[in-house]
């Protein structure tokens, strides 16, 4: 469905005509832009769009059917990009990615959204409150778009952090550290960090196109020159949510490695103390088992003193096996 549809001239906004093709000259003929935000539209609802901007059915069909990687992709007569902004549902502890498709145009901007979390209507709010910004025409609305993206990038990743940490005190506490819902929350949370990192990663290529820099930058059509170094700068912040990204990669495995490092320990441990205990009890049934074979011959069956004599055997080699192991640490 069409949550909004608003035509800017001069960095204000103007309500236009009802018909999109209409909109669509009254902005070129005033030098400004239209602005249609959908929201999950359909293929009927999204036909008419395309007919009238003349978008490339290849990605009407990507914005259409969702589900894609963050990428940019350049038509003759509009720019197609895709981002993924990123939701942390703090009562879960879990992270969930929408989809945000841009379609930049001459004289239009077509934002399609999918899932929740988006910044569309913030960044609307934002750039009608920045006319000198809003005046740039449609490249300002992809770079707002793409910055207020980002930014919560920046956020969701120090939300993880912090979850990292309570984590990582988790497991080398002695009490918790080896239960058994410990693996499942570390391998629950580097799944989030999974999809943390297919909506941050792939979106450097089309970021460093926009900004004109690295191997892959150059002009690309309907984004002004002036508005690179601000592209540049959305691409530095990625790059900081990229590494932090990274960084807790890397230490979710190092916490699990740590873990299963415990449980080995914790094993071994249990082991040596079922193996001390075996041993201690092979001693005094070894003794019975001799004194139970029911020979005639065997000088100590008519011995007086010979029972309390072997009961004492048996708790002095007993007392000896449990010094013995109690000092190498096996009980």
């Amino acid at each position: 469905m069409i949550m909004d549809c608003a035509v800017y001239r001069h960095g204000h906004r103007t309500e236009g005509p009802e018909d999109l093709s209409d909109a669509l000259a009254e902005a070129r003929a005033a030098g400004g832009f239209v602005w249609i935000g959908l929201y999950e539209p359909s293929e009927r609802e999204f036909d008419l769009v395309t007919d009238e901007f003349g978008l490339h059915p290849l990605a009407v069909e990507d914005a259409l059917k969702a589900h894609q990687r963050p990428k940019l992709e350049v038509y003759d007569d509009s720019l197609f990009m895709v981002l993924k902004p990123v939701v942390y549902e703090p009562d879960s502890d879990t992270v969930s990615a929408g989809e945000v498709m841009v379609f930049v145009g001459d004289s239009f901007v077509v934002t399609v959204r999918h899932g929740e979390g988006s910044p569309l209507a913030a960044v609307r709010r934002r750039l009608e409150e920045e006319p000198e910004m809003l005046d740039k025409g449609p490249t300002a609305v992809l770079y707002a778009i793409a910055d207020a993206t980002v930014d919560h990038y920046l956020e969701v990743a120090t939300e993880l952090q912090t979850d990292l940490d309570e984590l990582e005190a988790q497991v080398f506490q002695p009490e918790t550290g080896t239960s058994r819902n410990t693996a499942s929350r570390i391998y629950t949370f580097k799944r989030q960090v999974l999809e943390f990192r297919r909506a941050t990663g792939p979106l450097t290529v089309p970021l460093t196109r926009l900004a004109g820099t690295g191997p892959l930058g150059g002009t690309v059509p309907f984004v002004h020159d002036e508005a690179r170094p601000f592209f540049r700068d959305v691409g530095d912040h990625l790059t900081r949510v990229n590494e932090s990204v990274e960084g807790l990669d890397r230490l979710v495995s190092d916490i699990l490695s740590a873990h299963l490092a415990q449980m080995s320990v914790r094993q071994n441990d249990d082991m040596r103390k079922i193996s001390a205990w075996a041993a201690m009890a092979a001693v005094p049934t070894m003794i019975a088992g001799i004194y139970g074979m029911n020979f005639d011959h065997m000088p100590e069956l008519h011995w007086v003193a010979s029972y309390p004599a072997v009961i004492l055997l048996m708790a002095v080699l007993e007392v000896l096996l449990y010094r013995l192991f109690k000092r190498r640490g096996w009980l």
